[in-house]
């Protein structure tokens, strides 16, 4: 396993709590597509940021319904344990090996090195090295789409979680009839960075706000009064308590 190149930002963590996203003011996935599969939360909400990650988030919808009145972030992942975290990467490596066999047969050796290395260019590798955190295992990472204002998820060319180039954000930029959902996953990116937060350079639907892959992507300020001015070159958010 490869580590990726944002793990290498160093993290100072500014303290921020854990808090609840008020599911109410969003929409929501529900039940919770992890916990259904037996994703192991215990007591932990899903449905937890950093205090600083919230504020941005309300802004974010602020944004959005403001363009587009009656349209709402819906809310399908955001903390992780790392628990949770290495059950879905063997979930998610046990769903491409049953593939694999259904069209090599069962017969042949499966190339475990490469179905791991699909695995890990969508999850992040459940570490519990405090220099290396998940990024939703910090509280600064959340997986969102889109509805619009009848309540209706729109059309984002591909299931969130998706292992494939669809996933790319960008990917329906110059498809073939891609235009729609372009137009959709650049109203979701647009919304977002309005209020400080980085997309994930293959998930449409990953955005993050003071972690590891943030501060990598370059994001140099940020939107929590308790945290430093300058974090350029620093995560803030590192894994959560």
């Amino acid at each position: 396993m490869v580590s990726k190149p944002y793990q290498r930002i160093p993290i100072q963590d500014c303290g921020e709590p854990l808090v609840p996203i008020p599911l109410e003011q969003f929409a929501v996935v529900d039940p919770h597509p992890y916990a259904v599969l037996g994703a192991p939360y215990g007591e932990r909400s899903p449905y937890y940021v950093r205090q600083g990650v919230l504020q941005a988030l309300i802004q974010a919808q602020q944004h959005l319904q403001h363009h587009h009145p009656g349209w709402r972030i819906q809310i399908f992942d955001a903390y992780r344990p790392i628990a949770v975290q290495q059950f879905m990467v063997d979930h998610t490596y046990d769903q491409l090996l049953a593939k694999w066999q259904h069209e090599q047969g069962t017969e042949k050796m499966p190339p475990k090195d490469q179905l791991l290395d699909q695995v890990y260019q969508f999850w992040a590798a459940p570490s519990h090295d405090l220099t290396t955190p998940p990024p939703h295992s910090t509280g600064a990472a959340i997986d969102i789409t889109l509805v619009n204002h009848q309540q209706q998820v729109v059309d984002m060319g591909s299931a969130i979680d998706e292992i494939s180039e669809r996933s790319y954000p960008n990917h329906f930029a110059h498809q073939p009839g891609g235009e729609i959902v372009h137009h959709h996953r650049t109203l979701l990116t647009q919304a977002m960075q309005s209020a400080g937060f980085r997309q994930h350079p293959k998930e449409w639907w990953h955005f993050s706000l003071g972690d590891q892959l943030w501060a990598w992507l370059g994001l140099n300020s940020n939107k929590s009064a308790n945290c430093p001015a300058d974090t350029s070159a620093v995560a803030y958010y590192g894994r959560a308590t």
